[in-house]
């Protein structure tokens, strides 16, 4: 039997049962015959700390980098606080900006929030600047209004939204496919 490929996912929020939350969970549920995946608790990673030698990396992050590289593709899902990214999806981010752990790798990200402008242009020139090159407008969305677009059970209750998530991941499906070959 034949591997699923592995999606590395991430949520910029730290609160139980976010919006952010219920999407993954949603994308997940939906695509679980497909694609596996693989969820990090960004609570685990310290603060960055750009002087640290490899031999004194914590245990987390060499995990944190380790399940990245392992991963086929990548997914982040956030909210927007006070105009900018979450401080613990940046701090983990920042982890990242030795590595070349996001390079050849097919990525998407969605904000989700109340507005989620800047946050949607802060992590599109961050993520760009990681992976080397400018992200496929295809593969990033900006979703206004993000807490009356799921039921209390973590379905979608707007349809454009759903449609506009599906469309995202199925075009990151493509590209992660395509990747493997």
């Amino acid at each position: 039997m034949k591997t699923k490929p592995k999606l590395f996912t991430l949520s910029g929020s730290t609160r139980k049962n976010s919006s952010n939350e219920k999407l993954l969970r949603a994308i997940a549920s939906e695509y679980a015959n497909e694609i596996s995946f693989e969820n990090f608790d960004l609570e685990s990673l310290p603060y960055f700390s750009a002087g640290l030698n490899p031999d004194e990396m914590p245990v987390s992050v060499i995990t944190f980098l380790s399940e990245i590289r392992a991963a086929d593709a990548v997914l982040i899902c956030s909210p927007e606080y006070v105009f900018s990214l979450p401080g613990i999806l940046k701090n983990a981010l920042e982890w990242t900006v030795s590595e070349t752990v996001f390079s050849f790798k097919p990525f998407a990200f969605i904000i989700l929030s109340a507005s989620g402008i800047k946050a949607f242009e802060s992590l599109d020139l961050i993520m760009s600047t990681l992976l080397q090159e400018e992200i496929p407008t295809e593969l990033k969305l900006l979703i206004s209004g993000g807490q009356g677009k799921f039921d209390e059970n973590g379905r979608f209750t707007d349809l454009k939204t759903e449609a506009a998530v599906f469309k995202l991941i199925n075009t990151l499906t493509i590209s992660l496919k395509k990747n493997l070959r």
